[in-house]
């Protein structure tokens, strides 16, 4: 039995009723501030009189979770296929594109300049020229996804692939290492935190991309409920589908911050 499980062998019951109070305690300030914000909300909205059109309060968009739920859940669907595809295709072009620049210093010098320009573009302005080119079906949504995933991986995979030691450069070339084996043992080590920074980025406003593609002519997703909802003065199904979106970027950032903690134990002093 190695060291660790003998540790956890000998925890007693008092040692984890007290790591659970330690993490409730942890989570208290988050919860009663959540509280603390339905509270102030029913009391704006319901005691306060506001019209449910203009703003329902937290009992009208519960009552709509519960009544409208298979039409939130039916629109769920497609906005989750598009933000993971989005995500996932945006991040993985952005990592290979970053594996050439940092092995190819005149593709960078070249192509970055023209990847920032882009960047500028607003992405409502390109959303219309991809659904005119892709259709009005997932790809278009997808692509939009991708897009706005792909230029925060890009530039912290680019960083993080370079920051590397000087004085672990030149202990691997003394070592006589090759390429890849810098790249596998010490660029892909170093770009790790700047990696997860990214994702955590993009997980969040992969959701975003693929709601603000639905605004853009589609009959299906969240966004088109949000449209059809604002434009039908149907206030409560409005901010119940804004909470679900919401829901689906936490969920997802969640996730991506969960896999973090399981594959680095350490973080860059350049990361936040």
């Amino acid at each position: 039995m190695d060291a660790s499980l003998a540790r956890e062998a000998i925890r007693t019951p008092a040692a984890n009723a007290r790591t659970r109070r330690d993490a409730l305690r942890r989570r208290m300030p988050a919860m009663l501030a959540a509280f603390g914000a339905l509270v102030l909300w029913y009391l704006i909205v319901d005691v306060g009189g506001v019209p449910e059109y203009i703003a329902p309060g937290p009992f009208a968009v519960a009552r709509t979770f519960y009544t409208q739920g298979h039409v939130l859940l039916a629109n769920f669907w497609p906005t989750l296929f598009e933000a993971v595809s989005g995500f996932v295709c945006g991040n993985l072009a952005a990592i290979l594109l970053a594996v050439w620049f940092v092995h190819n210093q005149r593709a960078q010098n070249a192509l970055y300049p023209l990847v920032v320009f882009f960047h500028t573009i607003p992405i409502i302005a390109i959303a219309p020229i991809l659904v005119l080119i892709l259709g009005n079906g997932y790809a278009p949504k997808i692509a939009i996804a991708a897009l706005i995933s792909f230029f925060p991986m890009l530039v912290n995979m680019v960083r993080g692939l370079n920051a590397v030691n000087p004085q672990t450069l030149e202990l691997m070339r003394v070592l006589s290492a090759s390429k890849s084996e810098v790249f596998w043992k010490v660029r892909i080590q170093s770009s790790l935190p700047f990696l997860f920074a990214a994702l955590k980025i993009s997980s969040t406003t992969s959701v975003i991309g693929a709601i603000v593609a639905e605004w853009i002519g589609s009959a299906f997703g969240l966004g088109a409920l949000i449209i059809e909802a604002t434009y039908n003065f149907r206030s409560p199904l409005l901010y119940a589908t804004v909470f679900v979106g919401a829901g689906l970027a936490v969920t997802m950032f969640t996730i991506v911050s969960i896999v973090e903690r399981k594959v680095i134990r350490w973080k860059a002093e350049a990361v936040h």
